[in-house]
């Protein structure tokens, strides 16, 4: 049934309709699905084995998008958010703060154990592991990009919009994060803010991105902290303070500059440092790459392992980037940082003797050249880490085919209250 703003004869146009629906399963992305009259709709802000009253939000001709407004019959799953501005029309940030802790954490499960089947043909089982220290599932992130709206004020985009939703404070930001005041100051001149802390050292940072060429005056509460200007396609210039935040992982410090990736929860960098070694099991003496190597996590990690009569060999594609992982493992003679493009590279050392092999590749995953190219060095186990279920499953199929079987697909919540999920697939040949 619908109802609300009347369907358009002229056209069958559903958007701003409301229809009624039973939810019947997770799909990737934070949506679940049911069907209205024959057809998909993917819904958010529901649950499975719900029935719900949803407004249409988008139409394309195979199926709906639609927010669910009105629950009719709940999931005993579902939760009161934490967060006054999860659900329909307000920030997009958050996916699953309306269901348990425990609940989040299956529906991931049931995403990536789908992805692995439709996209691979893999049949998998995956149980998503809690991340230790935030049992509530709040206050994690040490990374938050803000969004400013005309008025200056800071806040998140709403989902699939430009349109911005200020808040006092976001949930699941970091409680040094909150400290930083950014939600408290007026940012006219400004279109985004991204505050930076680090979990393990009294660092902070802020980049900001002007809306036009010239440096506005900075809110007077962040004196104190460092700034860095972000320029249009990424570049980011010191202003102020520390160009970045220093880490601390199992002993070793890493400088990580404000444009360099590093896992927002803090107990992700040693949790997946853990569990790549356990999936490599490198041993004295061998050789390891670190593809996508970021600011040298895992390289520094593998380094211990394999020793100084083995070698690890890292590459990155950013320049910045990779400065920070040459200078983190200055001190290690047998491990050494390449600045390339991942595939550039690869084609250099076809014939390079390779053991095990690390690969944490962006959202976009490492294409079907990479996989083959990695395949061709013949190394005996490959550990790759990925954020996103879609590109997992579609590159563990390369892999497959290259001749590797699928030893073990582990899941971590780095990322509760959203629908993101960190993953680490474990690859054997003989």
């Amino acid at each position: 049934m619908s109802r609300g703003v009347s369907v358009r004869p002229d056209t069958g146009d559903l958007v701003g309709t409301e229809v009624e629906l039973r939810v019947d399963n997770v799909a990737h992305g934070g949506w679940c699905v049911g069907r209205h009259d024959d057809q998909v709709v993917f819904v958010r802000h529901t649950l499975p084995g719900e029935r719900v009253r949803a407004l249409v939000t988008g139409q394309t001709k195979r199926f709906l998008r639609a927010d669910a407004v009105e629950i009719l019959e709940p999931s005993p799953d579902r939760v009161q958010p934490p967060c006054p501005y999860a659900g329909p029309g307000k920030c997009g940030g958050c996916d699953w703060q309306h269901a348990s802790l425990e609940a989040q954490r299956r529906l991931k499960g049931d995403v990536v154990a789908d992805q692995l089947r439709r996209i691979a043909g893999i049949e998998r089982e995956v149980h998503v592991e809690e991340l230790p220290g935030t049992p509530d599932g709040l206050g994690w992130r040490t990374r938050v990009r803000y969004a400013v709206d005309d008025a200056g004020h800071a806040g998140f985009r709403r989902h699939r919009s430009h349109e911005v939703q200020p808040v006092d404070e976001c949930a699941i930001a970091h409680p040094d994060v909150r400290a930083l005041g950014v939600t408290d100051a007026s940012w006219e001149g400004f279109t985004e803010v991204e505050a930076i802390t680090s979990h393990s050292h009294a660092d902070n940072a802020v980049v900001v991105t002007p809306s036009g060429a010239r440096m506005p005056a900075m809110p007077p509460l962040l004196e104190s902290t460092a700034v860095l200007r972000r320029f249009k396609g990424g570049r980011v210039q010191q202003v102020r303070g520390r160009r970045g935040v220093r880490e601390t992982v199992e002993g070793r410090e890493y400088r990580v500059s404000a444009g360099s990736f590093w896992q927002v929860h803090p107990a992700a960098a040693s949790t997946l440092s853990e569990a790549v070694r356990e999936a490599l099991r490198p041993e004295p003496g061998e050789t390891a790459l670190d593809l996508y190597c970021g600011a040298g996590l895992f390289a520094g990690a593998l380094a211990d392992a394999v020793g100084s009569e083995g070698r690890v060999i890292g590459v990155e594609t950013d320049s910045e980037t990779a400065r920070d992982a040459r200078y983190n493992l200055r001190d290690l003679p047998w491990v050494r940082v390449e600045q390339a493009e991942v595939a550039d590279q690869l084609r250099e050392w076809v014939d390079m003797r390779v053991d095990v092999a690390v690969v944490d590749p962006p959202r976009a995953g490492v294409g079907e050249a990479v996989a083959q190219q990695l395949a061709e060095l013949r190394n005996r186990r490959v550990a790759y880490v990925s954020c996103d279920p879609a590109t997992l499953a579609r590159d563990l199929g390369t892999f497959i085919e290259a001749g590797y079987t699928l030893q073990d697909v582990r899941a971590f919540d780095s990322f509760p209250m959203t629908h993101h999920v960190e993953c680490v697939a474990t690859l054997t040949r003989e």
